[in-house]
């Protein structure tokens, strides 16, 4: 059971001051699955203040206060990388295989909900497909090895049916992803996705509604086929938090709004939780113990926070055509992210110019000049680094294992941490 422990005690060089951040983000579920857990929490809540961030280092002081892409932030020195792997070169070619399926399982019966639904699955327009690689990756990293033929030309059967299997959790995790931005889009207005036309602005809300509902009814049809049913419960608890996190978001109180908690949890319902429980999903499917079953949940879930909050720092420090969609779109829907909130924190009199609404352009620019001044955006990109550290570390705590296939997934599996918290858009 020591190895399972292995690396942990790297995370008690984590900053102190991240005690609130480190809560469980899930509901009563989730506190039951991290029962298996405790040792490793323990180990999480007994860290000392240090500046040390586990794989990254923070820079202090800041060099400056402007909330420029350019600007100071925590940076990891690569040095938790033995060697340089790309994840999404790792597994392209299953990535074709999985695409190609997606294609296949959106087709339907009437044209127009055809064309709706296969929308953001055209080549072109796929996006870099995170979450499928994520599992595909997670899926090796945990010993299910993509089969290959043995000595006398045959494909071990049940590990190439246990491959299939898994890559169906990609196949459900990016259908159930996408029909949550067709909806995401209908309630913001938005016009872009992806540096294209939104469908509901080329098709219309009704129709975007509706190839939503159909990609996630496709999603039930193959989770169902996978006849595992605490798999069938731990995806349909995702689809549960991605509608809680979404009302959340949209019925805030004026309290709630200033809450870190409360956006740190609304913030795992709509972004980590798909992830953690797909990445648990892939373990279960292998029949790993639930202690591992429990640290590539914790990988899927501190890497969707950490992806989250950095796509809250670009919303104000990105691009419209960096991001394929429209910058400060957050603050311009009235939506309170980590950056205003440490704001907050320094400049109390921003919480009334929030709580004034910011639906009013010059409430807005107020907001944003108050954020200029402050850590916000800093403390954010701090924030996500601790938050990508824990992820390397529950890869780190897997149970050794010398397989040359499953420690290179590792390292893109950590690679892709980096990545996360250095990308610009």
């Amino acid at each position: 059971m020591s190895n399972i422990y292995r690396g942990i005690a790297r995370i008690t060089r984590t900053v102190g001051s991240y005690n609130r951040c480190r809560r469980l983000y899930g509901g009563a579920n989730t506190h039951q699955q991290l029962a298996h857990y405790s040792r490793f929490r323990s180990l999480i809540d007994s860290s000392s203040s240090s500046q040390q961030v586990l794989g990254c280092r923070a820079i202090h002081p800041w060099l400056s206060r402007s909330f420029s892409s350019g600007g100071p932030q925590p940076q990891y020195d690569g040095s938790s990388v033995e060697e340089s792997v790309d994840p999404f070169s790792l597994v392209a070619d299953e990535l074709s295989i999985v695409a190609n399926r997606l294609r296949a399982m959106v087709v339907a019966d009437v044209p127009k909900l055809a064309s709706a639904a296969e929308y953001f699955f055209k080549m072109g327009v796929e996006g870099k497909r995170f979450r499928p690689t994520v599992i595909l990756l997670m899926a090796t990293a945990l010993n299910v090895q993509i089969p290959k033929p043995a000595s006398g030309g045959v494909v071990d059967m049940f590990s190439t049916e246990l491959r299939t299997r898994q890559q169906s959790i990609a196949e459900i995790t990016e259908m159930i992803h996408v029909a949550s931005l067709l909806h995401d889009d209908v309630l913001d207005d938005a016009d872009t996705r992806r540096g294209i036309g939104s469908l509901n602005l080329v098709m219309g809300n009704k129709i975007s509604v509706l190839a939503g509902d159909f990609l996630l009814s496709r999603a039930c049809m193959t989770l169902a086929s996978l006849k595992n049913t605490e798999v069938v419960s731990l995806i349909a608890t995702a689809v549960e938090h991605l509608v809680t996190g979404e009302t959340m978001q949209m019925s805030t109180s004026a309290e709630q709004r200033r809450s870190m908690d409360y956006y740190l949890q609304k913030t795992y319902y709509k972004t980590a939780s798909l992830i953690s429980n797909s990445c648990k999903s892939i373990a279960l499917l292998t029949g790993q113990t639930a202690e591992v079953a429990m640290l590539a949940y914790e990988y899927g879930k501190n890497l969707g926070l950490a992806f989250q909050l950095i796509d809250d720092v670009l919303d104000f420090t990105g691009t419209s055509s960096s991001l394929g969609k429209g910058s400060l779109s957050d603050i311009r829907h009235g939506i309170v992210t980590a950056p205003l909130l440490y704001a907050m924190e320094e400049f109390p009199e921003l919480r009334t110019i929030v709580d004034g609404g910011l639906d009013k352009p010059a409430n807005v620019d107020l907001a944003l000049e108050y954020l200029g001044k402050s850590y916000g955006i800093q403390r954010t990109r701090e924030l996500a680094a601790k938050h990508a550290s824990l992820a390397s570390a529950a890869i780190d705590s897997l149970p050794e294992n010398d397989d040359e296939d499953v420690q290179r997934s590792r390292r893109a599996l950590i690679e892709l941490t980096h990545r996360v918290i250095n990308r610009t858009k």
